[in-house]
């Protein structure tokens, strides 16, 4: 077991605001571990529609959340997780887990139940976390707090570009009213809105690659360090 304190760079903002490919790549480059804080909030949606449940349903989803497994993994570098032994994998892109997670997220009780599991995380040492609250709920002492941001159409073209093989939208156009309307209720729901983390780097992407925002994720992280 290594004596050196585990070290959480929290990376927040919009959906498709490039926060998983930064996120991803400062992981590897810095040798940490990549975690996904949406994918437990779309593995939950997913497992509440695979097994009939009304997301509607609060009372029901809560239910289903006291019974079900999660157990956590690390695989290539990237903690993941299985639900009474199974692994949603792709499913958690499909349009109807993208259509529905923003009223799985909006449960109190689910974020509380997240945010836990993904304070567990840190076990595997560590990490970079995208989300939409790390820097704010998650990791609030972490002094390694970014908030990406870019234009919702630049926004709209990468989700699109990213989905369009999976044929879930027919076009941008589709990709930006979804986003909106996920804007919308990230920003306005009661528990845990969207917003930016007191201390944290606002990094606008609209204009800049992948590549030179890790870079200036890294840069600020390891000028940070001892």
């Amino acid at each position: 077991m290594s004596n050196k304190p585990v070290i959480c760079v929290a990376i927040d903002g919009p959906a498709a605001s490039g926060k998983s490919t930064v996120a991803r790549g400062a992981a590897k480059k810095l040798n940490f571990n990549y975690v996904d804080s949406g994918s437990f909030y779309r593995g939950l949606t997913w497992k509440c529609l695979r097994d009939g449940i009304e997301i509607s349903n609060h009372e029901a989803v809560l239910a289903l959340l006291a019974t079900a497994q999660w157990d956590l993994s690390l695989c290539d570098g990237q903690v993941v997780y299985s639900i009474d032994g199974d692994q949603p994998g792709e499913q958690l892109k499909s349009k109807p887990v993208q259509e529905r997670v923003s009223e799985i997220a909006a449960i109190p009780e689910v974020r509380a139940f997240i945010v836990e599991k993904l304070r567990e995380t840190a076990m595997f040492g560590s990490l970079v976390m995208e989300g939409r609250d790390i820097g704010t709920v998650v990791f609030p002492d972490t002094p390694h707090k970014f908030y990406l941001d870019a234009d919702p159409e630049e926004r709209a073209r990468r989700r699109f570009k990213e989905l369009e093989k999976s044929g879930a939208y027919d076009d941008a156009q589709q990709v930006l009213t979804s986003l909106q309307k996920r804007d919308q209720k990230d920003s306005t729901r009661k528990t845990a809105p969207l917003q930016i983390a007191l201390g944290a780097k606002v990094i606008d992407s609209t204009s800049m690659d992948a590549a030179a925002v890790i870079e200036l994720v890294i840069k600020q992280v390891t000028s940070a360090q001892p």
